[in-house]
């Protein structure tokens, strides 16, 4: 036989590798009990420890027939332990805030731990809770997560059936950790960097999302992460939503193709790396989000937070949303067929159950999964709900840190597990403990027997045991610290992220040809103010003056100055109007109901063509039924951006005002469009990708993935659920700010493109 074995060393974890020729590398602890079984010529690990190669550790056998198998092996205890998904780890746990973790009963600090030690709140959770879905965040970097994996899977190994942990991730390729739901980015996990997912859209170029997942699979399964709770392919067709950032726009058919593009990069393995119908060892299961679309909250609100638990549809296009999912993720072009996994809304779809006309959460809703997701459309993988759905509600209407059960908060957490569970969801998101599911098993029991719910159990557990054995996880779940440092961020990969988000880049005006800017001319870039306030996740800002651009980046292509009489030409960057998430608790201790408008301009908004009255509301006597904001004023929070705009245009005394402007959102460009002589937008980019725009290094060929609203008239007006229903604003060229609008250096790009996803109006 000529298989091979070699060791490596993770802080005291020896782990050992085996080459199986013809056959998938065995990777096992040496200090876990697991042994290895010779058959055939070949190497088996067996995890059971009982020198017996059952179906569940052989991996000739096809991946449903061994987690068939482990399933029936399975305690109801461990069963209940697979359904579960960590909160949030941070990779060393921070000392204080939502992601702190004690080493020992003492912070990080205190403790003397290495990095990547497992928390005591991780040996709880895989000991005692049997937990083995992990969701992390930060990690200090790609050795550290790789030795912290390794410790995670050889504590799991050593533990019963020998069940390894399936990691996963949110999105951590973004150039800014303070974007909402992007915390792993910008950490010195060193990962390569890419446009967020609008500009990915903004490239207009499935393939380049392809390769994004192709490169961010292999980047993710260095650092010991299976699984990524992305994309997020809702349609986002209200503009004021404050999850714009995170879709491909607007648009059903450029995000269904994004979406395609998106899941078949991260599922696909090739080559040596597949083990079977395109899964492999460089396959990342995606998890495809949000069911069946978040994009439509009522006022543009978000279901995060008490306020925003309405979906609506006025414009009954309810069916729209759901194309990225059934002709996207459930129809891949690659070998992996559909994406392993689907994540439900916080939102309640109002009056969309035509079966039970139940109000409640998505995944609540048993229309919505059972009868719709997996009867009428055939899904069978995984349904895993969005975090913190079992928890209590506060009854604060604007925190994000609350349970999120709505409809059902008069429920016990456990009934909430249970009513999950009958409507057909696999896996609960945010919960680290198995109690409330074994409460759920037995209320079950009560009501069908013990047979029809260890049945219903054991579906679940076939269903993530799948998503665990497709990728090899059983056979090598540990990775090589050295080998993951070269993979992470490697040139080529760096290389392929840059040049996409110089593709993400939009001209938007470019007056008098103004642009490219000669290198080496003289800039003024004022800084930009900002007031005291709260971030997305409700941890007080301070007040502070600032660059938005790194200086030192800028003088690399330009000299700069802060007198702007001796300037050639003034360079202004600011973010899109952000007013908050459309509720006051001023306004509601005030006698009001609360609620107040989300502005997508800089200057104080009136909302005098709102609605009268909402079209959802929560008939609880303590909440608010009516939710209508109309004629209620709100201040934008960055205001100053506006204002620099305009003091710059001032000072240059005629010289060339350049706005570059970063989009989470659409925006009303109307306040100072006519003042400046170029607009650049990008959505979420390295410096130097706008300066080698505006340098005329890279010529610009981002097209706008959504409409850019005339004014806030017509964003009150269109309708929640309804694309491309704006009245858009036209500049001072006589260009309209529509869908797949762009400019390169010759003018209105015309291309292969625009043919192609262009709307005729």
């Amino acid at each position: 036989m000529s298989n091979k074995t070699n060791t490596t060393t993770a802080d005291k974890e020896s782990i050992a590798f085996i080459h199986n020729e013809g056959g998938p590398t065995l990777g096992y602890s040496l200090s876990s009990g697991a042994q290895i079984i010779e058959q055939d010529g070949l190497s088996f690990k067996n995890v059971s420890k009982d020198g017996v190669l059952k179906p569940y550790e052989d991996w000739r056998l096809p991946a449903e027939e061994r987690a068939k198998d482990l399933a029936a092996r399975m305690s109801v205890e461990e069963i209940a332990g697979l359904m579960l998904y960590s909160g949030h780890q941070a990779v060393p746990a921070a000392g204080g805030g939502w992601f702190a973790g004690k080493y020992g009963g003492k912070s990080y600090e205190e403790s003397g731990a290495n990095p990547w030690d497992l928390t005591d709140a991780q040996i709880a959770f895989l000991t005692d809770d049997h937990l083995r879905h992990v969701l992390v965040t930060t990690i200090a970097n790609p050795e550290t997560g790789a030795r912290w994996n390794n410790l995670l899977q050889a504590f799991a190994e050593k533990s019963g059936l020998g069940i390894p942990a399936n990691n996963s991730s949110d999105p951590r390729h973004g150039s800014d950790a303070s974007s909402e739901f992007n915390i792993g980015a910008g950490t010195e996990s060193r990962v390569s960097m890419w446009p967020e997912t609008l500009g990915l859209a903004a490239t207009f170029d499935p393939e380049i999302t392809r390769k994004f997942g192709e490169v961010a699979s292999k980047e993710y399964r260095a650092l010991g992460l299976a699984t990524a709770l992305s994309p997020q392919i809702d349609i986002a067709t209200d503009p004021r939503w404050f999850r714009f950032n995170g879709t491909f726009g607007e648009d059903s058919a450029l995000t269904t193709d994004m979406t395609r593009a998106y899941v078949d990069g991260f599922q696909t393995s090739v080559g040596e790396r597949e083990l079977a119908e395109g899964w492999g060892f460089d396959s990342v299961n995606a998890m495809v989000k949000h069911w069946p679309g978040g994009g439509s909250g009522e006022g543009g609100r978000d279901a995060h937070f008490a306020c925003g638990k309405y979906a609506v549809y006025p414009g009954n296009n309810f069916e729209e949303h759901l194309k990225p999912f059934i002709d996207g993720a459930f129809q891949l072009d690659g070998k992996t067929g559909k994406a392993s996994a689907v994540m439900p809304y916080y939102t309640i779809s109002f009056d969309q159950d035509n079966v039970n006309g139940e109000n409640v959460g998505n995944a609540y809703n048993a229309y919505l999964i059972n009868d719709l997701l997996r009867g009428q459309y055939g899904y069978d993988g995984v349904v895993c709900t969005d975090w913190m759905i079992t928890g209590d509600e506060t009854g604060v209407q604007d925190t994000i840190l609350t349970g999120k059960s709505w409809g059902v908060e008069h429920l016990t957490v456990a009934e909430r597990h249970y009513k999950l569970i009958m409507a057909g969801v696999d896996q609960f998101g945010g919960n680290n403990e198995a109690g409330p599911v074994l409460e759920a098993y037995q209320i079950g029991v009560a009501e069908h027997g013990e047979a029809y719910m260890r049945s219903r159990f054991e579906q679940s557990a076939v269903r993530l045991l799948l998503n665990m054995f497709r990728l090899g996880l059983f056979e090598n779940p540990y990775v090589q610290p050295e080998e993951s440092a070269k993979i992470v961020s490697s040139p080529e990969f760096i290389q392929a992220g840059y040049d996409a988000q110089l593709k993400s880049v939009v001209l938007l005006k470019n007056k008098g040809q103004v642009l490219p800017m000669k290198p080496r001319s003289k800039v003024y870039i004022p800084k930009r103010y900002l007031p005291a306030g709260r971030n997305w996740f409700g941890m007080p800002t301070p007040e502070r003056l600032e660059h938005l651009a790194n200086l030192a980046v800028v003088q690399t292509y330009y000299d700069t100055t802060d007198n702007p009489e001796e300037a050639d030409f003034g360079l202004v960057f600011i973010q899109n109007p952000k007013s908050g998430i459309g509720y006051s608790q001023e306004d509601a201790e005030q006698g009001g109901n609360g609620y107040v408008p989300i502005s997508l301009q800089y200057k104080p908004y009136t909302a005098e063509h709102a609605r009268e009255v909402s079209i959802a509301g929560d008939p609880r006597e303590h909440d608010v039924l009516n939710r209508s904001y109309q004629g209620k004023t709100v201040t934008t929070q960055n205001a100053n951006d506006l204002e620099i705009v305009l003091e710059t245009k001032e000072m240059m005394k005629g010289k060339p005002v350049i706005v570059s402007m970063l989009l989470a959102n659409p925006a009303v460009v109307a306040e100072f469009e006519a003042e400046v002589d170029a607009i650049i937008v990008s959505f979420g980019v390295q410096d130097q990708a706008i300066l080698d725009v505006l340098s005329g290094a890279y010529e610009p060929s981002g097209l706008l993935p959504m409409q850019m609203p005339a004014n806030m008239r017509t964003v009150e007006e269109q309708l929640e659920d309804v694309a491309h229903d704006m009245l858009c604003h036209q500049d001072s060229e006589g260009h309209t700010y529509d869908f797949a609008f762009g400019l390169n250096w010759s003018g209105v790009i015309e291309d292969t493109r625009t043919a192609k996803y262009r709307k005729n109006r």
